[in-house]
């Protein structure tokens, strides 16, 4: 008997635009629409279903800048600086 495996390979990540140097974690979510309301934000954060960079992150106020990538569910989001600008090389 064959199996056959497919191995869904990730989507490219949805890009988000900032026009600060940073964002907030909390307010990222926000400004994505992951979510509705900063409460709601808070607690995906605390129960840990959010990722920064491949990593699981607990602090709301984390500093998100140019080139730093959030997950969040199956969906990932890059964030972008406007046309231009440096993006930062840590990902």
């Amino acid at each position: 008997m064959k199996i056959r495996v497919r191995v869904k390979r990730p989507e490219k990540p949805v890009l988000v635009e900032i026009t600060s140097d940073f964002i907030r974690l909390d307010a990222f979510l926000k400004y994505a629409s992951c979510v509705s309301t900063g409460g709601e934000a808070k607690i995906l954060i605390q129960q840990g279903d959010v990722k920064v960079n491949g990593e699981t992150e607990y602090q709301r106020g984390k500093k998100l800048r140019p080139g730093d990538i959030v997950a969040y569910g199956k969906t990932r989001y890059r964030v972008t600086a406007p046309s231009g600008e440096k993006q930062n090389e840590s990902s």
